[in-house]
């Protein structure tokens, strides 16, 4: 069993919107700061997911994206999931309140001081050097990152 997302960094003046999920129950990500984004619903594409998670979590309509690379999360708590990574610097339209925690712009040089996902600072670290596409397999285990891979290369260290 797979799941198929997208997440999206979305860029003003040298920050991101971050999502800090405070909201829901039972949530993965609870407490964690992540991008906006969510599940594929049936026959979308990427793109088409992309968009409807944004604009049904922050309000904004993203008026042109990056595709930046695929993550394939794999953990002992949950279903394999691939997730699209974007980032995305033009929108337009109104913030409204997100109904699964709070919205914060985060200048991009304070992201790693919030409580985040240990591969979610390696993806961010390769969004910040401009990396061409990659993909980037994490693996989970009791929620602690034993293992990540870069376009097939272990990464030490991580």
């Amino acid at each position: 069993m797979t799941s198929l997302t997208t997440l999206c960094y979305i860029e003003k003046d040298d920050s991101y919107l971050m999502l800090h999920r405070v909201t829901k129950k039972n949530d993965i990500n609870h407490d964690k700061w992540i991008g906006v984004g969510g599940h594929f619903e049936a026959n979308e594409s990427p793109e088409e997911c992309l968009l409807r998670e944004v604009k049904e979590e922050t309000g904004l309509t993203l008026n042109s994206w990056r595709f930046r690379g695929i993550v394939t999360f794999v953990s002992d708590n949950t279903v394999c999931e691939y997730m699209c990574l974007y980032t995305a610097s033009s929108f337009s339209g109104k913030e409204i309140t997100c109904n699964e925690g709070k919205l914060e712009w985060v200048k991009k040089s304070d992201i790693e001081n919030l409580e985040l996902w240990e591969g979610d600072k390696i993806f961010l670290r390769l969004l910040a050097q401009d990396y061409p596409f990659f993909s980037l397999k994490l693996v989970y285990e009791n929620g602690r990152l034993k293992t990540a891979v870069l376009d097939g290369k272990v990464l030490e260290g991580k």
